[in-house]
């Protein structure tokens, strides 16, 4: 299991999203911290992230460091990568 560090801008965003968003964010990374290499998606443009969960219309953008998954940006898939 991968211990997982929220950044204070991934706070920050997870902060403006409806509770019920919330809930279904945390209960998937709890989820997907068994096993990310089988979830994530490798992104393109590193300077966001280097992988990405999806969780519904939603992105969580993330780095891997060792066993400690670190997430950088949460938000909706239309606006996380502006």
């Amino acid at each position: 299991m991968y211990d997982i560090i929220i950044t204070d801008r991934a706070e920050a965003d997870i902060e403006k999203l409806d509770p019920s968003i919330k809930r279904r964010i945390g209960k998937k990374l709890r989820q997907y911290a068994a096993d990310p290499y089988h979830y994530a998606t490798k992104l393109n443009r590193k300077e966001l992230g280097t992988f990405r969960f999806r969780i519904g219309d939603y992105r969580v953008v993330f780095d891997i460091d060792g066993e400690t998954i670190i997430v950088l940006r949460v938000g909706h898939r239309s606006e996380i990568y502006e």
